[in-house]
C-alpha cells in the first residue's frame, strides 16, 4: 500500500534564530540611526560625554573647548617638581620649567573622541560616551630652554670655583687661606631627570646632578700655626759636636728665615697637605757662603824625623777632611721644620786623610835622611827673614806620596799680610819693587836645590828675571857656580813643580838658622840613586845698563834713595844625570839667560850730586 508524503511546520529552534537575528539587525540598525543622527547633530562640536579634567567639554565647538581648555587648572599649573642638592631644595611647578597645556591640541583630541580611528574604535568610545562619558588627557607644549635657563639660575647659587688651599709668608706674619670644594651644576644631566619625570605628569623629587672636585688640600690652619711658631725666633745652623771643631753656629733671624722659606705640597698617605720647607735655591746659596768657614780639606798629619831613634815625631795632628752636604743639611732643615724645631746640625761628606797620626815611619817608608840642603841669605832685612820663615813653615813635615807631585804654589797659597807676610824687595816687571812677600824665592830656590841634587823629577821651574845675589851665597862667600840654580815662585801663575818618583813617602823638614841659613831635609827611603851635575858657570856675561836716575817729589832735596840693584847680564847651563844601579833615570838641562840690570835711583827735587852705582842687588 502506497503512503502519501506528508508535509511538517518549521522548528522551534529555527523560528528562534531567526527571531535573534532580526533583532540584531534592528539593533544595528537602530544604533546605526542613532550614531548618523549624533554625527549630524554634533557634526562641528564635541560628543555629550567628553571632558578634560573634570571639566565637560560636551556639546562644545573646537574654538569654544579650547577657551575653556585654556582657563582650566591642569597639571602644568597645579604640579610639584621639587629639585634637591645637600640639605636645599628648590619647588617649582611644570609651567615654571617650560611645561604648558596646548588648548589647541587638547580641543581637537575631544572633537575627535568617538570620530577617528577604526569603525571599532570609534564604535567602542561611542558607547562608552553613551554609558558614561571619557575624560582625555590634556596635550602639553614644553620648552627645554626655559629649563635650562631656571637651571641657569639655580646654578648661579650653587656653583662655585675650586680653590686650594695656600700659605703666604708676608714679612713674618704667616697669612692662612683655606680651601673651597669645586661644585658646577651638571644642567644637560639634570635637564634629562626632569624631561623624563614631566612626561609621566606626576609630581617628583628630583635630585640635582652636581660634579663635585675637592681641593687636595682643604684646611692649613695647623700648618699656618707651625710655620708662624718657627718665625717667632732664630734658626740656628750649628756645627755637628763630634767634628771637633769647635762650637760654631750661623743664626738667621726671621725677618731673613722668612725670605728662605716656602710651602710645598706633599703627600702624606693619601692625603696632601701644605709643608714648611726651605726654599732650596736661596738656602743652598746660603749654606754654600759658609764653606770658607765649615769646609776642611782633608791634612796628612806632620811629622819630624828623630834622627837619633830613627822614629818619626807628631808635631801637627792630622785634620779629617769635611765637605758641606748641602741636599742633607736641607733635608734635616725640613725635617726640624716639621717638628718646629729651630735649629738643625750641618751635614758633611767625611773624607779621612791618607796619613793619621798612628802611621810609623816604617809604615811609610820614612827610614833615613835621603838628601839634605842650606842655601843661605846674608845680609836681608829683617822683613825678608820674616818671609823666610813664614813660607818655609809652610812645608815643615810635610809629606809627598809615592808617584806624588809638589806645587809650592798650591801648598804656599795666599801670600798676604794677613798670612803672616810682609813687604820686600820682589822683581816686578823689569824692577825690583817692594812688595808682600819678597825673599819668598829664598825657599823656592832651596827646594828646587834639595830636589835636584837628591835626583827627584823637576816638572817645572821658572828662574829670575836677573842674578840675585843671595842666590849664589855660600858659607863662606860666593860662588858663580850657583847660578842657574835658583827657583821663582809667584803665586799663582809662575809654580815649582816636582814629583816623587818612588815607592816610599817623602817626609820634608825646614830650619832656618841664626847664620842667615834655610835648610831643607827630605826624609825616606834610598833607592840607590845618584846625582851628578855639571854647570857652565856664567858665560855671554853683560854689562849692566846705565842707571836710571828719576825725580821722586816725596823726597826731600839733596836725598839720593837706591831702590834697584844693577846685575850682570849673563848665559848659564845646567846638566843633570840621574842614575840607578848604572841605569840612567833622567837626563836634564836647564837654561837660564839672565837680563843684564840697571840701578835705578830717585832723588828729591832740586838735588844735585848723584852717589856711583852699586853692584849689590837683592
Amino acid at each position: 500500500m502506497k503512503r502519501r508524503a506528508s508535509t511538517s511546520s518549521p522548528s522551534f529552534f529555527t523560528q528562534l534564530g531567526t527571531a535573534l537575528w532580526l533583532g540584531l539587525a534592528i539593533a544595528l540598525v537602530a544604533l546605526l540611526l542613532i550614531n548618523l543622527t549624533a554625527s549630524a547633530v554634533f557634526s562641528s562640536r564635541v560628543f555629550p560625554g567628553v571632558s578634560m579634567a573634570g571639566r565637560s567639554l560636551s556639546g562644545l565647538k573646537l574654538n569654544q573647548a579650547a577657551s575653556l581648555i585654556t582657563v582650566t587648572p591642569g597639571y602644568p599649573e597645579t604640579g610639584r617638581i621639587t629639585l634637591t642638592y645637600a640639605d636645599r631644595t628648590w619647588v617649582v611647578t611644570p609651567t615654571q620649567l617650560g611645561v604648558f597645556t596646548d588648548p589647541q591640541a587638547t580641543a581637537q583630541t575631544a572633537f575627535k573622541t568617538g570620530r577617528s580611528g577604526s569603525i571599532d574604535k570609534v564604535l567602542l568610545e561611542r558607547l562608552a560616551l553613551l554609558r558614561g562619558g571619557i575624560e582625555i588627557q590634556p596635550s602639553f607644549l614644553y620648552s627645554e630652554n626655559i629649563t635650562v635657563e631656571y637651571l641657569k639660575t639655580i646654578a648661579n647659587e650653587i656653583n662655585q670655583p675650586l680653590r686650594e688651599a695656600s700659605l703666604e709668608i708676608s714679612g713674618t706674619t704667616v697669612i692662612v687661606n683655606n680651601g673651597q670644594p669645586g661644585r658646577v651644576l651638571d644642567i644637560p644631566a639634570t635637564l634629562a631627570l626632569i624631561s623624563a619625570q614631566l612626561e609621566l605628569m606626576q609630581d617628583a623629587v628630583i635630585p640635582l646632578v652636581v660634579f663635585e672636585t675637592q681641593p687636595q688640600v682643604l684646611d692649613v690652619s695647623a700648618q699656618g700655626e707651625l710655620a708662624q711658631a718657627i718665625l717667632s725666633e732664630p734658626f740656628k745652623f750649628v756645627l755637628p759636636a763630634d767634628l771637633n771643631a769647635g762650637a760654631a753656629e750661623w743664626v738667621i733671624e726671621p725677618a731673613m728665615l722668612a725670605k728662605m722659606l716656602t710651602f710645598e705640597r706633599v703627600q702624606n698617605g693619601d692625603s696632601t697637605v701644605l709643608q714648611l720647607v726651605a726654599n732650596q735655591p736661596l738656602v743652598s746659596a746660603y749654606l754654600e757662603s759658609l764653606r770658607g768657614e765649615t769646609d776642611a780639606a782633608p791634612e796628612n798629619s806632620r811629622f819630624i824625623f828623630n834622627d837619633e831613634t830613627a822614629q818619626l815625631e807628631l808635631i801637627t795632628p792630622a785634620v779629617i777632611g769635611r765637605s758641606l752636604n748641602i741636599p742633607a743639611t736641607i733635608a734635616g732643615m725640613n725635617a726640624n721644620l716639621l717638628e718646629g724645631k729651630h735649629r738643625v746640625k750641618l751635614a758633611f761628606d767625611i773624607t779621612e786623610p791618607a796619613v793619621t797620626d798612628t802611621k810609623t815611619g816604617a809604615e811609610l817608608g820614612i827610614t833615613e835622611l835621603v838628601y839634605a840642603y842650606t842655601s843661605y841669605f846674608r845680609g836681608s832685612s829683617a822683613d825678608r827673614v820674616q818671609n823666610i820663615k813664614t813660607a818655609s813653615a809652610t812645608f815643615h813635615g810635610l809629606l809627598i806620596p809615592p808617584g806624588g807631585v809638589l806645587s809650592m804654589s798650591d801648598e804656599l797659597g795666599d801670600i798676604s799680610l794677613d798670612n803672616g807676610y810682609a813687604e820686600a824687595l820682589i822683581i816686578l816687571g823689569d824692577e825690583t819693587i817692594r812688595g808682600v812677600g819678597g825673599g819668598v824665592c829664598q825657599v823656592s830656590t832651596t827646594l828646587f836645590r834639595t830636589a835636584y841634587f837628591a835626583g827627584y823629577p823637576i816638572l817645572e821651574r821658572y828662574a829670575h828675571a836677573y842674578r840675585v845675589g843671595y842666590y849664589e851665597q855660600t858659607a863662606s862667600g860666593h860662588d858663580a857656580n850657583l847660578a842657574g840654580l835658583d827657583a821663582t815662585v809667584f803665586v799663582p801663575l809662575v809654580d815649582f813643580k816636582f814629583s816623587n818618583d818612588t815607592d816610599y813617602w817623602l817626609l820634608m823638614e825646614t830650619y832656618v838658622n841664626s847664620n842667615y841659613s834655610l835648610t831643607w831635609k827630605f826624609y825616606s827611603t834610598s833607592d840607590g840613586r845618584t846625582v851628578e851635575s855639571h854647570t857652565t858657570g856664567p858665560t855671554n856675561i853683560t854689562d849692566p845698563p846705565e842707571p836710571l836716575y828719576r825725580e821722586n817729589p816725596k823726597l826731600d832735596k839733596g836725598v839720593v834713595k837706591q831702590v834697584d840693584w844693577a846685575a850682570e847680564g849673563a848665559n848659564v847651563v845646567v846638566r843633570r844625570t840621574v842614575t840607578r844601579n848604572g841605569a840612567i833615570l833622567y837626563n836634564d838641562t836647564f837654561n837660564t839667560n839672565y837680563q843684564p840690570w840697571r840701578a835705578i835711583y830717585e832723588y828729591g827735587p832740586g838735588t844735585e850730586n848723584m852717589p856711583p852705582e852699586k853692584t849689590e842687588g837683592d
